[in-house]
Order: C-alpha cells, then structure tokens, then sequence
C-alpha cells in the first residue's frame, strides 16, 4: 500500500487506559497462576527485565541523549525523560547514600494503578507494579550498568508515596577499562 506524499504517517499508540487495564488482567493472571507473591514478583522483574532489554534501543533511538557522565544523571534520565516518555509521569529523584549511587525515585501518581484501590489482604507480599523495577533494570544493564532496583514504599500497601530504588552495584572508578 502506497502513501500519498502529504500525508503524514499516523502514529498508532495504545491508549493508555487499555494498558492499565491489560497490565491489571496480567497480574490477576499470575496471581491464579502462582499461589506465593513471591513468585508473582518474580516473573513480573522477569517479565519487565525482558521489555527493558528491548526498550532502551528504543528510548535511545527516540530520546537522542547523550551519554550519561554519572549515576545522578542516569537516574535523572530515567526520571525525567524515560518514564515522561513511557509513562506520562515524570518522578522526583532523590539520592538515598553520601556514595553517590543510590537513588530513590518517588512518583506522586502511579499510572499502572489507575484502576487499583488496593491489593486483597492474602496478597500482602505481592509487589503489584514489580514489572517496573525489571524494567529499569534491563535497560540498565544494556547500557553497562548493573543495578539493584525494588519498590521500597507502595501506595497499595499503605505508603503515602511509591517509591523505587535504584542502587548502582559498581562504584564509577570500576567502569573504566583497565589496560
């Protein structure tokens, strides 16, 4: 099929509501599927460990940033440019260790729990948003980054804020070459 030479190419993007309610189906799933949280959570990080492995060629493709000097500048990146982009939500950053690698990124509002008043009292331990946490832990490690990232506080659970933590496993002086 040919395209007419004034018209633009439209830009077909899943609504946003159809992707919460997806992601809410997808964990409803897992939760028949697996009868411990613990598992629940374990294949939403794979899962998303797996989305963000392919996403970052993406985001790079689509951002156009330039390489990050530090660990603040990569957690700012992920903050105010990956997840405004993705998500529609831009989260604050706050640097959690007098090291410099570790970083908390706290999201007033959680788009992927719209449709979610709480979690079931037998489903206490489940980490409802877990996919995130894989998410940005495969893109990291794409770009040569190895990182630990866990939800630290959920407003499902009770918190006044969700929050995610990212800590960098390599101090910077570790990722130059040697020779």
């Amino acid at each position: 099929m040919s395209q007419s030479p004034g018209r633009k190419q439209e830009n077909h993007k899943i609504s946003r509501e159809l992707f919460v309610l997806t992601y809410g189906a997808l964990v409803a799933q897992l939760c028949k599927d697996y009868e411990k949280d613990e598992d629940v959570n374990t294949c939403l990080d794979r899962m998303g460990y797996s989305i963000g492995v392919r996403l970052i060629d993406d985001f790079l493709a689509r951002s156009a940033v330039k390489k990050c000097r530090s660990y603040s500048e990569t957690a700012d990146m992920i903050a105010q440019v990956a997840f405004k982009m993705y998500l529609g939500v831009t989260p604050t950053v706050s640097c959690r260790s007098a090291v410099g690698n570790e970083f908390s990124l706290i999201l007033d509002k959680n788009p992927l729990v719209d449709f979610v008043e709480e979690l079931p009292a037998e489903r206490a331990s489940l980490c409802y948003c877990n996919l995130l946490c894989g998410v940005i832990r495969g893109a990291l490690e794409m770009v040569h980054l190895a990182a630990e990232v866990t939800f630290l506080q959920d407003r499902l659970k009770g918190d006044a804020v969700t929050e995610i933590g990212i800590t960098f496993l390599r101090r910077p002086e570790d990722r130059k070459h040697k020779r």
